[in-house]
């Protein structure tokens, strides 16, 4: 018992001299305030992940604007509020534009494509990415065409389903996907097509997992869970699944390929993989088109169809909102024709609600992860190189500065006294600095057409009443998903 004893007393005693020289250490460089964490373990026992969003908000609340929490032994930077991530992303951006780890998107990807990759990769595949997003038709009529044609499709589904309630869900994902395959594939498939329907399941059931609690502790210790079952063993079976279908896309393109005719995407990366062939340290090589294909896949799919899922469940909350929707619509379209982006110009009311329904849903509060690629200074702390940062845009999209109920949904956030719709610097639901979502144009673009055309043609219904609907997201996630719902419709 006398030798136990004194093992603990040696134990804590040791526990207790590593904590003071870790804070020391910390208190010497400068940097950012936070919780005191535990060698080894950092403030994992303090923070709650199923609720990850929270406790970094209360991290900000706590300690500031700059704030430093441990995962295990990895420091993370938090940035709360407007000021702090502006002067982080775009006045400091060339130190903090690195993409931070995601574990489980580290071992998935390997740091290739455009969404997890860094320095000149990164530049390569984001410039190769914009400039074919725009050559196809991005902010141009000819996408504008596409995104009014699958629209139809999406009318004709709602059509099939009409005076019967079912869940919007997988349409919508269908619907957005089918715009950004076009671009990449060049070509859309068909709502039946089964194939094509397995793939989606595949991406909606990886996106779960990933923004899912598990995702943040299995990057406390990757190499280790690796080997202990989970649902990450999922993603990555998914992930090879899904680069099987893209590498038989990619062959199919090869064997019909025209350099001087360009199809799609994958089309425009052959060519620029058969100019740079003898470049030694070309970027243009079959890892980075599978992680960019998948990447575009993936963004193009997820966050857009999200946020149209939200929009139909807000908007049968507030059926007011909804009729006046209804009456621009009847007054500027009508009925003979199909909603166009010049349209959005005379629907002031409509577009501060797409507006409102971006800031509100929220869809990614913590931002995806920046690191910095130096060692660096913000508002007087040290930050070494290789931390990770998050911007937290639900202490921007949800702040009280900025917009004077924060927590309701009200279109007038983004109208003036006459009614017409009033840009506001803290709308950044794209995020800000020159990691911006490279598909916010096209994002623009399938809100507006879709919700329109969806809105010209029905009438919305739920199968409860609106002082009954939850426009609260479904808890314990890191990205904001309204809850499930059954939508009916009727022609309008």
């Amino acid at each position: 018992m006398e030798m136990a004893g004194i093992g603990t007393l040696l134990l804590i005693f040791t526990i207790t001299v590593l904590v003071t020289l870790w804070m020391r250490k910390r208190r010497k460089l400068g940097t950012p305030p936070g919780p005191y964490p535990l060698p080894l373990l950092g403030n994992i026992l303090q923070i709650d992940f199923k609720n990850i969003v929270n406790e970094f908000v209360q991290l900000g609340s706590r300690y500031g604007p700059v704030s430093m929490v441990h995962l295990g032994q990895n420091p993370v930077v938090v940035l709360n509020g407007y000021d702090v991530v502006k002067e982080a992303f775009v006045d400091n951006g060339e130190v903090f534009n690195d993409r931070g780890k995601l574990a489980i998107a580290e071992m998935a990807f390997k740091g290739y494509g455009v969404i997890f990759s860094n320095g000149e990769r990164w530049k390569q595949m984001r410039r190769f990415s914009l400039s074919t997003l725009r050559n196809f038709g991005m902010g141009k009529k000819s996408l504008e065409a596409r995104v009014l044609e699958e629209a139809k499709c999406l009318a004709e589904e709602f059509q099939k389903r009409r005076g019967v309630p079912f869940d919007p869900t997988f349409l919508l994902s269908l619907a957005v996907s089918n715009v950004i395959c076009s671009i990449v594939f060049g070509e859309r498939f068909d709502y039946e097509d089964k194939e094509f329907l397995s793939k989606l399941e595949l991406m909606q059931e990886s996106f779960r997992i990933v923004t899912s609690p598990w995702a943040q502790i299995f990057g406390l210790a990757p190499n280790l869970l690796m080997h202990i079952p989970g649902t990450h063993h999922k993603v990555f079976k998914n992930f090879d699944n899904l680069k099987e279908y893209v590498m038989e896309k990619v062959k199919l393109h090869q064997s019909t390929l025209d350099e001087n005719c360009p199809r799609d995407l994958i089309d425009c990366f052959l060519i620029k993989m058969e100019q740079e062939k003898d470049n030694p340290t070309t970027e243009f090589n079959y890892d980075n088109l599978f992680v960019t294909v998948l990447n575009l896949f993936f963004a193009g799919t997820e966050t857009t169809s999200t946020t149209l899922r939200y929009a139909l469940l807000i908007l049968l909350k507030y059926p007011d909102m909804k009729k006046k929707i209804h009456d621009e619509i009847d007054k500027v379209i009508g009925q003979s024709r199909c909603p166009t982006l010049e349209d959005r110009l005379k629907m002031p009311y409509t577009d501060a609600v797409i507006h409102e329904i971006q800031r509100f849903a929220d869809i990614v509060p913590l931002g995806l992860p920046h690191s910095t690629n130096q060692d660096t200074k913000l508002r007087g702390y040290h930050i070494p190189k290789g931390t990770t940062v998050f911007p937290m845009l639900t202490t921007i999209l949800k702040n009280e500065k900025y917009f004077k109920d924060p927590l309701k949904f009200d279109p007038g956030h983004f109208l003036d006294d006459q009614g017409n719709l009033k840009k506001n610097e803290a709308f950044i639901p794209f995020s800000i600095g020159k990691r911006v979502c490279i598909g916010e144009g096209l994002t623009r673009m399938e809100l507006f057409l879709f919700l329109t055309s969806i809105l010209q043609m029905f009438d919305l219904k739920c199968n409860m009443e609106p002082e009954d609907i939850d426009i609260s997201p479904v808890p314990n996630r890191g990205s904001n998903v309204p809850r499930p719902y059954m939508l009916y419709v009727n022609q309008h």
